[in-house]
């Protein structure tokens, strides 16, 4: 694979294999990636919540559900406002821009920007595939004894663009492992995730792992 350097992300861009939208603009391309800015609905975490029994804890199944919305309140800021993430909490970041990826060859790879490490602020990493489209929900964890402030339109993550050695189909790429893409299509305020193979979570749930393995072999003999 090779790193997309400034020249043939613009090229890629004029070419439409990559998509943003809206636009990108001149602070968010660097020399070898392209900043993406925080956008403005925040996934909050609910640890309870109160039922016929009573205040009870929320226990989430991220095995038989991957994303539950009635787990998390969304927030969607305005112009002017901004979103302080307190120590030890844990939320997830819409991106300002949604991404599409028309080409079967090139693919992204999800970074934090060290400025938003330095804060304290722990942001995963992720692999946005061939022919993705859509807004990203970043996990961010605020590992610092203060509170960190993040403003809409700052510029949190960096996308380095990979071309594969082959190319790829819509329909392969589409694919994750045996069953569908969970995340594309995905916007801010209407994020959901497709749940894992329900012969695979019934293999995992029983313990029987290697029985898995034997019935979903990548190569057969």
């Amino acid at each position: 694979m090779a790193v997309l350097g400034k020249k043939e992300i613009e090229q890629a861009i004029r070419e439409g294999m990559i998509e943003f939208l809206p636009s990108i603009d001149r602070f968010q391309l660097q020399p070898n990636s392209v900043d993406l800015r925080i956008g403005w609905g925040f996934y909050m975490p609910q640890n309870w919540r109160l039922t016929q029994e009573g205040r009870v804890a929320v226990r989430p199944d991220y095995l038989g559900n991957t994303f539950n919305k009635e787990n998390f309140t969304f927030i969607e800021l305005s112009p002017g406002q901004y979103f302080e993430v307190l120590p030890g909490e844990h939320v997830l970041m819409s991106t300002f821009e949604q991404i599409q990826l028309n080409a079967g060859n090139i693919i992204a790879i999800l970074h934090p920007r060290s400025s938003m490490i330095r804060r304290g602020l722990i942001i995963e990493s992720g692999v946005v595939d061939a022919y993705y489209k859509g807004s990203m929900l970043i996990p961010v964890f605020n590992g610092t004894n203060h509170v960190i402030r993040l403003y809409p339109g700052e510029r949190c993550y960096q996308l380095v663009f990979e071309r594969l050695e082959g190319s790829m189909s819509e329909e392969e790429a589409g694919k994750h492992g045996v069953v569908a893409a969970k995340y594309t299509g995905s916007t801010p305020g209407h994020s959901s995730a497709r749940k894992d193979s329900d012969e695979e979570i019934k293999f995992i749930k029983s313990g029987d792992i290697q029985g898995l393995k034997s019935n979903f072999p990548v190569v057969t003999p």
